[in-house]
């Protein structure tokens, strides 16, 4: 049996569900992986809470009563006294927290993480970080960075290391977007609703300005062009932004207040529509021309794009074998239940591979 500690940056709307699941699934995990995955760690931006035995499902308790004001080496001074596998886990959209992966695996925590951000700062960081991992022999998996739960990265990581020469991807890389504009196509409702039931429902970033400016669609473009073997930089992608000046400067707050400022240049868009057509927010990484793009287009309604329901993604990988046809991945892409279950996939992913370690008597169940 292998024993991993698991600590948790972030519990909102996925970190939150991932303690669920990973709670839910501890005996299946035992019996069926030989893993014993064990939460010893949770951190929100303020406070901390670690446990050796792991926490429970009365766990928001424990963190209320238990949890202390967040130090920069809360996790790292607990970790010392344990000798077994750990695992940081990255539930959070914080771009602080990313450019603190190479100090997190220096101290010796594999990572798993559902944010973007680390995988898109610079190529140099990029680099560096891996390097580190590489000297310490430690993983670093983010399947859902991009669709979700969706074999989407791993399948283009193996492609190119394969030796298979990726030509092209495109789709709807966002789950979020995909949810507004199938709604919204179908639907006699205003734009800013839309997005207000997509963030209710966790569909968007926490600021939803995320998805609408493109941005997040693009760091997905760029994590897939890295695994194809580019090195490219953030600015080099081309990305239409839907969010008006005036509103990208606001506070989140001002920005919700002011959210039905979209809808007039939205009801445009739509009424520009031929019968049968509907708009898609659609990403295009060309990796020949090493070109990436992403814009709001209208799209057949027969187009494997047009037919997309609910938060669906859906992409297209061109390459050597898939000339013609193109190797398409479909689903849902987007939400706090596949996102979290994504993560625990990655999770399981590690522990599988890791050899197994002579376990102290206290850390035994």
């Amino acid at each position: 049996m292998k024993t991993i500690h698991l600590y948790i940056f972030g519990l909102g709307n996925v970190g939150s569900k991932l303690i669920q699941q990973v709670l839910e699934s501890h005996e299946f995990f035992k019996k069926q992986q030989h893993l014993n995955l064990r939460i010893v760690g949770l951190a929100n931006s303020r406070r901390v809470y670690t446990t050796s035995k792991g926490i429970t499902a009365d766990w928001k308790n424990e963190f209320s009563k238990h949890s202390q004001v967040r130090e920069e080496k809360s996790f790292y001074e607990f970790s010392e006294d344990y000798q077994v596998p750990k695992i940081a886990i990255d539930a959070t959209a914080s771009k602080e927290l990313s450019k603190f992966y190479p100090e997190i695996a220096g101290q010796g925590f594999h990572i798993v993480t559902a944010n973007k951000i680390a995988n898109t700062l610079s190529q140099e960081f990029y680099d560096q970080l891996r390097a580190i991992l590489n000297s310490q022999n430690l993983k670093f998996e983010y399947e859902t960075n991009v669709g979700a739960g969706l074999p989407i990265v791993q399948t283009v990581r193996d492609l190119y290391h394969s030796g298979e020469q990726v030509f092209a991807i495109n789709g709807v890389f966002s789950g979020s977007l995909g949810y507004i504009f199938n709604r919204y196509s179908q639907e006699d409702v205003l734009f800013s609703q839309v997005v207000m039931d997509a963030l209710q429902n966790g569909f968007t970033e926490p600021d939803p300005r995320e998805d609408l400016s493109g941005n997040d669609v693009a760091r997905k473009l760029l994590v897939l062009a890295r695994e194809a073997g580019l090195k490219l930089e953030f600015e080099d992608i081309e990305i239409e932004n839907l969010v008006v000046p005036q509103l990208q400067t606001y506070s989140l707050n001002q920005f919700l207040t002011e959210l039905s400022s979209l809808d007039e240049q939205m009801q445009q868009r739509k009424n520009d529509l031929k019968p049968n057509e509907v708009l898609r927010h659609l990403g295009q990484l060309d990796v020949r021309n090493q070109t990436l793009t992403v814009s709001l287009q209208a799209v057949s309604k027969d187009s494997p794009a047009g037919q997309l329901q609910g938060s669906d993604g859906f992409f297209e990988i061109y390459s050597e074998s898939y000339t013609k046809e193109p190797l398409v991945i479909k689903g849902a892409g987007a939400g706090r239940e596949v996102t979290a279950r994504g993560l625990l996939s990655d999770i399981v992913k590690i522990g599988r591979s890791l050899k197994q370690q002579p376990v102290p008597q206290f850390c035994v169940n």
